[in-house]
């Protein structure tokens, strides 16, 4: 097959050019674009709108994990999107297929197998490491916190973002170009459907849903 456009975006060199290789390697004409950080991602989906595949690093300049997930999802709902992230904790695997991936590719994946998953994922399909069941794990409540993120419009996403950072209304309505009323609608909709009662209580459940299972570090 040929003529598929991907874009690698991790903001590991090396690791970009060997995920490149491994695609360069396995489709004839095959083109690649690289992005290093979510704004060059972002520029990157808005220039062209025939991309096949996003292949998506969790822990790179703007991207907060799960949160930039879920805006790159709710921003460019028809491009598929699969996670490569050195984690391979069941439940951020979980979380991110509520959250739209189409797949979830460990950083230590064999070449073969990350072929594998690419194939599968533009065939219509979703690709999860051997012996993965997310769909029959079991629920908790920062799971339904990812399911609610999904719920997001893109800007409301965005919102949230930049409430994790700590931004002010006015700071994020200058950001964003628009008010600081409209701001203000953004946050209340958001902890609505986030189903909390402040900015705090949303920072802190949206930090929880890229926590593995054990462990308060955040994935990669």
């Amino acid at each position: 097959m040929a003529g598929y456009h991907f874009i690698i975006a991790d903001d590991h060199p090396l690791f970009r050019d060997a995920l490149r290789h491994a695609l360069t390697a396995a489709y004839d004409g095959v083109q690649v674009k690289e992005a290093g950080s979510l704004d060059e991602v972002t520029a990157l989906l808005e220039a062209d709108d025939a991309v096949d595949l996003l292949l998506l690093d969790l822990k790179m300049p703007g991207v907060q994990g799960l949160a930039g997930l879920a805006y790159l999802r709710a921003q460019f709902p028809d491009v598929p999107t699969v996670v490569v992230s050195a984690t391979e904790d069941l439940p951020v695997i979980r979380r991110a297929v509520a959250l739209g991936a189409s797949g979830f590719i460990p950083k230590s994946t064999p070449v073969s197998a990350i072929r594998e998953a690419v194939r599968e994922v533009l065939a219509g399909g979703v690709w999860l490491p051997p012996d993965i069941d997310a769909a029959g794990a079991a629920d908790d409540e920062t799971d339904a916190v990812a399911r609610r993120l999904a719920t997001l419009t893109p800007q409301q996403v965005r919102v949230l973002m930049m409430l994790r950072e700590g931004l002010l209304n006015k700071q994020i309505a200058y950001a964003l170009g628009v008010s600081e009323a409209t701001v203000k609608a953004h946050v209340s909709a958001v902890l609505q459907k986030l189903g909390v009662e402040s900015r705090t209580q949303a920072v802190i459940a949206v930090g929880r849903i890229d926590e593995e299972r054990g462990q308060s570090d955040p994935v990669n």
